[in-house]
């Protein structure tokens, strides 16, 4: 099974190109940048366009998704896209649990405190999946920001220490793109935003 995999496009999805005869596209959140309907709304289109099952998390800019949430579904529903709002499904036969959740930053969308809060979300996750998909990583994995700190949820981390989750897509820290192996889970930072301004190409694996 081939993946298209996305993250933290922030608008600028139209200047990204997804590969022919791909299996299933995932984004794992931060399709806006201010997180209005009209952005979620061009988001959404465009990704609807594309021939192939379609699974969508949201992130810490996506608004509008966490203040209408039966709108946000109901405009996912239209368009055929698959919407996880901190639950499991079934899509393309696999067994996928997609997240937003992120540690508190700011006053932005999708944000718990670290310690409880956090601790008690990552409870929901079940402990045999293909597939997860958080906007966020895990403390320790793909989550260095740029002045070398790491930044991710450490409830998560800990978390995951007892599922078995042989692959885990996340974005959130644009410059910690990348790959890591931890305790046999294939973990993927696949953000297109750039640091600064540039966009990426989407990251394709076999699954």
């Amino acid at each position: 099974m081939k993946l298209a995999l996305l993250s933290d496009t922030h608008g600028r999805h139209e200047r990204i190109a997804l590969p022919p005869h791909v299996d299933l596209v995932v984004h794992a959140g931060d399709f806006c940048r201010r997180g209005s309907e009209a952005e979620t709304v061009r988001f959404l289109d465009w990704l609807a366009s594309f021939d192939a099952p379609k699974l969508l998390v949201a992130g810490n800019h996506d608004r509008f998704a966490e203040a209408a949430p039966e709108a946000m579904r109901a405009i996912c529903r239209a368009r055929g896209v698959t919407y996880l709002a901190h639950e499991a499904t079934e899509l393309a036969g696999l067994r996928v649990f997609g997240s937003p959740f992120v540690p508190r930053f700011r006053d932005m969308a999708f944000n718990l405190d670290r310690g409880v809060p956090l601790t008690a979300a990552w409870r929901a996750i079940p402990h045999e999946l293909d597939l997860l998909v958080t906007h966020g990583p895990p403390h320790g994995t793909l989550d260095r920001v740029v002045i070398g700190r790491h930044v991710g949820c450490e409830a998560l981390r800990d978390a995951l220490r007892t599922r078995l989750v042989p692959l885990h897509v996340m974005g959130h820290i644009h410059e910690a793109r990348g790959e890591a192996i931890v305790d046999g889970r294939r973990c993927l930072n696949v953000a297109n935003a750039g640091f600064l301004l540039g966009v990426r190409d989407v990251v394709v694996v076999e699954l």
